[in-house]
């Protein structure tokens, strides 16, 4: 199998090459006279700079199976349109290598190039869960499931953040040398091979907040009462507002309902406890508002895609 991994002014360098180094170890696991993996590191210029003043050799682009797309630093601080701008030749190569029949993968923020070639329009896609807002509102034809590792939709595959770039790989490996390659592989790499979302690596602090002055006192009021029986009068009463205005203007400025956002609350707080203390499931579930500890692992896993125990387990800080 062939891969062109695009390599791109200002692109991660180790996105580049993790996947080529995995397939490596893969086609080392496979042993001698298995079909194996040809990756080469193409570029439509003649010199590339990664971020952190990486230079990366080159070749042209050349046929290939499959065209992956690393992803670039993307903050706050950087203009996304002007950093898109700048890649047009990317941008074009991508495009046509898609109407050309190969496969194009984006690696977390690539997802961005892969939109501005059209490629995700009334597709469905993923990519980093810090920046899976901002793609949804740029390019509003594209389903972006947030909550998702890899998605494939029509040749088109989006991935997560960095790590992800190795669930992508595993699947690559194990559709084309085979389970038990990549199951050997992932051990031999010290890689998760059974991870399904990225719902539980969300930090809700990093992300910004929606609304307004108004919606932000609700939250704060409900995030000082995790613990008590939600009542929306009560809560209207403390923010001088009618019940009825206070759901119409705080789903006009956040998307959901103060319900919604208490339990999303709820969970952040049973996560902290879970991964930073040895109190019981039951008892976290009671400090934050559950004393039925069935309904609240309930409601974790629905949020984190884990159950509580096995959140733990996964997280746990000494």
């Amino acid at each position: 199998m062939r891969l062109g991994v695009l390599a791109y002014p200002g692109c991660f360098a180790s996105e580049v090459f993790g996947v080529p180094d995995l397939l490596t170890m893969a086609d080392r696991v496979a042993g001698p006279g298995h079909p194996g993996f040809e990756v080469s590191v193409v570029s439509p210029r003649h010199r590339v700079v990664a971020a952190g003043g990486v230079p990366i050799a080159v070749r042209p682009p050349r046929e290939a199976d499959v065209l992956v797309v690393p992803g670039f630093e993307l903050g706050p601080d950087i203009d996304t349109a002007a950093r898109l701008g700048a890649l047009g030749p990317e941008i074009a190569l991508i495009g046509d290598r898609a109407t050309a029949g190969t496969a194009v993968v984006s690696i977390c923020v690539g997802a961005f190039l892969l939109a501005e070639a059209g490629l995700l329009d009334r597709r469905r896609a993923t990519t980093a869960w810090l920046f899976a807002d901002e793609l949804a509102r740029r390019y509003p034809d594209a389903e972006v499931l947030a909550d998702r590792l890899v998605v494939t939709d029509g040749g088109v595959t989006t991935t997560a953040a960095f790590s992800a770039m190795y669930d992508f790989a595993l699947a690559l490996v194990r559709r084309h040398s085979g389970a038990r390659v990549a199951r050997r592989t992932a051990r031999v790499a010290l890689l998760d091979d059974a991870r399904s979302s990225q719902a539980p690596y969300v930090d809700a602090r990093l992300l910004p907040r929606p609304g307004t002055e108004f919606s932000h006192r609700v939250m704060r009021w409900l995030d000082r009462h995790l613990a008590e029986r939600y009542d929306l009068g009560r809560v209207a009463a403390a923010c001088h507002a009618s019940s009825r205005t206070l759901l119409r203007r705080f789903a006009a400025e956040t998307g959901q309902t103060p319900l919604q956002y208490l339990q999303a609350a709820r969970v952040r707080r049973a996560r902290q406890l879970l991964e930073t203390t040895d109190r019981t499931v039951a008892s976290i579930a009671a400090t934050v508002g559950y004393q039925d500890a069935g309904t609240f692992a309930a409601l974790f896993a629905r949020h984190t895609g884990r159950r509580p125990s096995a959140h733990r387990t996964t997280f746990r800080r000494t």
